[in-house]
């Protein structure tokens, strides 16, 4: 069996091309179809981890989810993590390839087309249809030579492709027609239609154009997908809105400060929280924007030892310090959990040319930046402390190039699994103010969730709410939603014609 292919390029990035390959894959999945993702080369910090302990891009992880799959390293073959300017961790197929700049990496262009293609190749025999996403637009006539996730992979898939523009940007039939003038004539027959996304307003105006445009290009508009204010996916590499406003009818309301980092990478471990009717989060930069919240999140960053100096330069580290001594509990995952330590070491300059840095001290523990990356899944029970009860059941994974030592003995917040050392996993100091952890993804879960958030709101002396937030039927409502905003936009039969 070899899967029948559709592909989804877009005029440039940020146009939707993500989250229509997720609608596709949910749409298809709906109707019965053994469907999956795929993209050649994705550049993003949100990854995850699969169950064999492969890196992957986050946004074909949420495809997959569409599809009613387990993420698999051939959805997403190259990863691209941004560390500097012009240097990126290279993930191939799952393990870490050196840190590359552009130069370097289109050194090993013929190697890349090798392991895309052949990705692709094993994911087709498994299923009935891929669903192909594009990166950018198809028409940077500068990387055309060293194209992997547009045409390139159009022509291996034999896929026909839609072209998606963004009209919320301006200029959409421009943009549209510009892209498809730059292709070559062979590109330009794999395209069987237009989907114009984002728009607002009434389709009645739009309509005149959307005529002229078909009778100029001789290829239909196949679909306009309304501007959705209130869709909730996971977000590829930019943290779509800066605040989160929680219900105003709510108790308990928890007022969560999360500090942005320049270079923060997995910031989809505060999606529970994000959407949490009694979370309201703020997204700071500045000491300004802190205000007074009940818990300061430190999340992941793919260069710590620069980040820390953010921080100082900000005057953000002594802001989290002087709000932690007046009693603001603070929670650092990962590189966040790095930087509550007193020192982070990058002795090689894996990520930075500063080889050592203070951290925040609040526990006693020195990182060191090591070459060798662990990335696992791990599950988890709590062992009795200051934050949980005994047997909470706790899911997530590791990714991360630091080693710490622990200076001093800390709560452990998990049992000792696999004889590693659990402070690893997550700690706590001796008053409950502060933890750490490793781990991401570790909000997902309801209930363990539910206890972290109930002990903060006793910290706090906050009552519960009403009542609980249930993630996981949360995230399968926004899928389910996804399919009917392009069932009810997008010619789907005209589309199902052309997979025959």
């Amino acid at each position: 069996m070899t899967a029948k292919t559709l592909m989804i390029q877009g005029t440039g990035s940020g146009v939707g091309k993500s989250l229509l390959t997720a609608a596709f894959c949910r749409y298809f999945y709906q109707a019965g179809y053994k469907v999956a993702p795929f993209k050649a080369q994705n550049m993003a910090l949100n990854s995850f981890v699969t169950e064999r302990g492969e890196e992957m891009g986050r946004a074909q992880v949420y495809q997959a989810e569409a599809c009613g799959l387990k993420p698999d390293v051939l959805m997403n073959p190259i990863l691209l993590k941004p560390s500097g300017d012009n240097n990126s961790q290279v993930i191939l197929m799952g393990k870490p390839d050196g840190s590359r700049n552009a130069k370097d990496f289109y050194s090993r262009h013929i190697q890349h087309k090798e392991v895309v293609t052949q990705a692709l190749k094993e994911l087709r025999s498994k299923y009935e249809l891929v669903i192909i996403e594009g990166a950018g637009s198809p028409a940077e006539i500068n990387l055309k030579k060293t194209d992997l996730v547009n045409m390139f992979i159009a022509e291996k898939a034999d896929a026909p492709v839609l072209l998606v523009g963004d009209i919320d940007r301006g200029g959409v039939f421009a943009w549209l027609k510009g892209t498809y003038d730059l292709l070559s004539k062979n590109e330009q027959d794999r395209i069987i239609g237009f989907i114009i996304n984002k728009f607002r307003g009434d389709i009645k105006l739009l309509q005149p154009g959307i005529e002229q445009f078909e009778k100029m290009m001789g290829k239909p508009v196949l679909g306009v997908v309304p501007y959705c204010r209130d869709l909730v996916v996971d977000e590829e590499d930019s943290v779509p809105q800066r605040f989160y406003p929680a219900n105003n009818d709510e108790k308990g309301i928890l007022n969560i400060a999360v500090i942005e980092l320049p270079r923060m990478s997995n910031f989809t471990d505060l999606s529970p929280l994000e959407h949490d009717p009694s979370i309201s989060i703020q997204y700071v930069q500045h000491t300004s924007q802190m205000g007074n919240p009940d818990l300061i999140i430190l999340p992941g960053s793919k260069n710590t030892v620069a980040d820390m100096g953010f921080l100082n330069q900000q005057g953000l580290a002594r802001e989290i310090l002087k709000r932690h001594e007046d009693g603001t509990l603070i929670l650092g995952i990962c590189g966040g959990f790095q930087m509550l330590g007193k020192k982070i070491k990058d002795p090689e300059n894996l990520e930075s040319r500063v080889v050592e840095t203070e951290g925040l001290g609040l526990f006693d523990f020195e990182t060191t930046l090591n070459p060798e990356k662990l990335t696992r899944q791990v599950q988890l029970e709590t062992v009795k402390s200051h934050v949980f009860p005994e047997g909470v059941q706790c899911e997530g994974y590791e990714i991360h190039m630091g080693r710490t030592e622990f200076k001093t003995t800390y709560p452990t917040l998990f049992s000792n699994p696999n004889e590693d050392n659990p402070m690893n996993f997550g700690i706590t100091n001796q008053k409950g103010t502060a933890i750490g952890t490793y781990l991401h993804g570790f909000l997902d879960k309801d209930l363990f969730r539910e206890n972290i958030l109930s002990y903060i709101r006793r910290k706090n002396g906050l009552p519960e709410p009403q009542s609980k937030f249930d993630y996981t039927q949360f995230r399968v409502h926004e899928l389910n939603k996804l399919a009917e905003i392009i069932k009810t936009s997008i010619n789907m039969d005209e589309i199902k014609k052309k997979l025959q």
